[in-house]
């Protein structure tokens, strides 16, 4: 029963049963607990990517009661900490839309070469010109000179390499 863990923490009962596999994985003894030595490594199995500091924090937040000991409900509290900082794709959609808003000054649907020329070379400064130039034809895969929607939330949401 997770009801209480999904009050605790907003996370879905789905998310909540994947955690439990993923715990039970990690408590290779049996013993219900996982060891707060282990935090850093457990999370970093689990894709997460905390600091040192982070882990600190955490740890401080989620064993209530120092025993350095993390039963399942602090483990899925500390889980959601991550899980939850991701936007679901309709409020990235609505952000990057706000976003593409600003720089498509005339309500075009489009951004233009030269504003995105000047918002890159901005953001990546120091840039020479040929290598803003690459950059610029990356982007407009089109070859339209300008830059849709489409394009400004691929470039927006692509992870850099």
């Amino acid at each position: 029963d997770f009801d209480e863990i999904t009050e605790n923490t907003g996370l879905a009962p789905d998310e909540i049963k994947c955690l439990k596999v993923c715990f039970d994985l990690f408590d290779t003894k049996k013993v219900e607990f996982l060891s707060a030595d282990d935090l850093g490594e457990i999370m970093r199995a689990m894709g997460f990517r905390p600091t040192e500091d982070e882990l600190k924090e955490l740890l401080l937040e989620i064993d209530e009661d120092g025993s350095g000991e993390i039963e399942f409900g602090e483990f899925c509290q500390l889980c959601a900490t991550f899980l939850v900082e991701d936007p679901d794709m309709e409020t990235m959609k609505r952000e990057l839309k706000d976003a593409f808003r600003i720089y498509d000054k005339e309500g075009l649907g489009y951004i233009s070469t030269d504003t995105l020329r000047g918002l890159i070379g901005e953001l990546l400064a120091p840039l020479t010109d040929e290598e803003l130039e690459g950059i610029l034809e990356e982007l407009d895969e089109d070859g339209s000179g300008s830059m849709d929607f489409d394009e400004f939330c691929e470039m927006m949401m692509t992870k850099p390499e």
